[in-house]
């Protein structure tokens, strides 16, 4: 007797389950297959991304190896040619490009490639600055303090890593300008900073000098050596 009940159960059983796959099966294939396809696309997705960034590589080290080769309109077309490439190399050819034309002595079309670097969103924020960095120092014999300034005082905040560098940059466009009050401002802040390297603080330092020669010492050290 117990063994019909149990079939019955069994056979009660496998008609719940054979009305819910009637329900729900074609939806359960379509996910699947859904997975399956979506999964295959991403791979598909990456490897082709893969693909297009090592294409973008070998092309941005033949351009270097132009500008190696004294080819510099070369390399220039080459790296401009990186233009809508995969990867990062876009932008690290835009900051490649102004270089080129360092080497070629043409400092002011240099330093609108760094200019329009620094400006641009599509690179990254680090390369942003550095481009910032290098536009100053060529402004610093292109332009006026203001001109350097305005490339690189966003870069002297006192949690930024390219402080020391903007800051000495400022301290020299001004002392250059003849302003010798944002130039001790400048000479301060990095003497002040117990993380400006080294290098920089030996620069900084001879500069403090050669401005206290030229237009004397500041107010408080004045005040000091009469005490």
């Amino acid at each position: 007797m117990s063994d019909i009940f149990r079939e019955v159960d069994e056979d009660i059983r496998q008609e719940k389950y054979r009305r819910l796959w009637d329900r729900f099966g074609p939806w359960v294939i379509v996910v699947a297959v859904l997975i399956v396809v979506g999964t295959g696309g991403y791979r598909g997705w990456q490897y082709w991304q893969e693909t297009q960034a090592q294409e973008a590589g070998d092309k941005f080290m033949a351009a270097v190896e132009l500008s190696e080769s004294a080819n510099i309109e070369g390399a220039i077309e080459a790296l401009d040619a990186l233009g809508e490439a995969g990867g990062g190399y876009p932008q690290l050819a835009k900051l490649r490009v102004a270089t080129e034309h360092i080497k070629a002595d043409r400092k002011i079309e240099a330093l609108e490639a760094f200019d329009q670097a620094s400006r641009d969103p599509s690179v990254e924020a680090s390369l942003q600055s550095i481009a910032a960095l290098r536009a100053g120092y060529l402004a610093v014999d292109l332009e006026d303090y203001a001109g350097v300034a305005d490339r690189v005082e966003g870069l002297t905040g006192e949690a930024d890593p390219f402080r020391a560098a903007a800051r000495e940059l400022l301290a020299l466009a001004a002392w250059k300008a003849g302003n010798a009050e944002d130039a001790r401002k400048w000479v301060s802040a990095i003497e002040n900073d117990t993380e400006t390297p080294a290098e920089v603080s030996r620069r900084v330092g001879i500069l403090s000098e050669v401005i206290r020669s030229q237009f004397g010492a500041a107010d408080g050290e004045a005040t000091g050596d009469a005490q």
